[in-house]
């Protein structure tokens, strides 16, 4: 196996006027890895996409995918790509469009193959000017797989596919990943990038504010959330009374529900069972990916908005591997 990294970005920056769409982006992918990358709108996601496929020029910085200009290593057959600007000829069918993409390749899948991989082969026959929102997606695919890539880029792959589509796509994305293959993909979906990511890549304002697998991307987000239903009216002094047990950092109500937020889940726990026998349908869970989403993003919008106008360090590593 190549032992360069699939893609190395370093100190990579794009400016488009007064507009810092990437802002010193440092990462390295090695090959066989899955990773998410997540961000608001804005974020810089399709950029660094653009910048790691050699489709803009970086203000600062450089891109190299297993160790080669990315423009070298796309002649070579060995990138694949899935861009939300991605257009197909829409008078071709599906599998025309697959063909003329495997003909300019040395060593690409049959069109057969990569139809039956994207769940595209009952579709085949229809011109891309007839394809709905999903199966578009799934013909886009197709055509980025059919060169058979070692990396392979998608940005934003199940856009206007439905639930039944996404978990089609999904499946087939992780038969392509099972060879040990190289997957980056930029989604809105938490969900996925949860599911499906080895690691998540977390960007906001143009900068990278979280690297890690999911496990510790949500564990940025300390603590757990009790639910909980009562028997009795929701008033002033229960929410107090909730508000000041052992480790509780915040309460929400709506109805007889209540919704804790506490640092000691154990304790917490205790206490409400001690104090309340009414309590009942308690639910405890950990926080989720969109917990850590918003307080990552919102966290590095404030970085940055405080950092351009106090100069402010930026944050550096903490002990449990995530840059945050």
């Amino acid at each position: 196996m190549n032992e360069n990294p699939a893609i190395q970005l370093k100190n990579l920056s794009k400016r488009f006027g007064s507009l810092t769409a990437v802002d010193g982006v440092d990462l390295t992918i090695a090959p066989g890895e899955v990773v998410a990358l997540l961000g608001p709108n804005g974020a810089g996601k399709s950029t660094t996409i653009d910048l790691a496929l050699g489709l803009a020029n970086p203000t600062t910085g450089t891109a190299s995918l297993f160790g080669d200009d990315p423009r070298t290593a796309i002649v070579e057959g060995r990138v694949g790509a899935m861009l939300q600007g991605g257009a197909l000829m829409p008078t071709m069918t599906v599998a025309q469009s697959v063909a003329l993409v495997a003909s300019v390749h040395r060593h690409p899948l049959s069109v057969a193959e990569a139809l039956e991989r994207a769940r595209c082969t009952e579709i085949a026959k229809q011109k891309v000017s007839k394809l709905s929102g999903g199966q578009m997606q799934r013909a886009r695919f197709a055509v980025a797989v059919v060169s058979n890539p070692d990396l392979l880029i998608l940005d934003e792959p199940t856009a206007a596919m439905d639930v039944e589509a996404r978990r089609l796509f999904w499946q087939s994305m992780q038969e392509f990943t099972a060879a040990g293959r190289t997957v980056v993909f930029a989604t809105h979906y938490l969900d996925e990038a949860d599911t499906y990511a080895d690691r998540i890549v977390m960007l906001a304002a143009g900068r990278v504010v979280a690297d890690g697998t999911p496990a510790e991307v949500k564990a940025v987000v300390s603590g757990r959330r009790i639910r909980v239903t009562f028997d009795r009216t929701w008033d002033a002094a229960l929410a107090a009374a909730l508000e000041n047990m052992p480790g509780v950092r915040s309460v929400e109500a709506r109805g007889s529900q209540a919704t804790i937020v506490t640092d000691d889940s154990d304790a917490t726990l205790r206490s409400l069972l001690v104090a309340y026998d009414d309590a009942h349908d308690i639910e405890v869970t950990a926080h989720t990916m969109d917990d850590a989403f918003l307080a990552l993003t919102s966290k590095s919008t404030s970085s940055t908005t405080s950092s351009r106008t106090s100069n402010a360090t930026p944050a550096t590593t903490p002990a449990n591997g995530v840059r945050a």
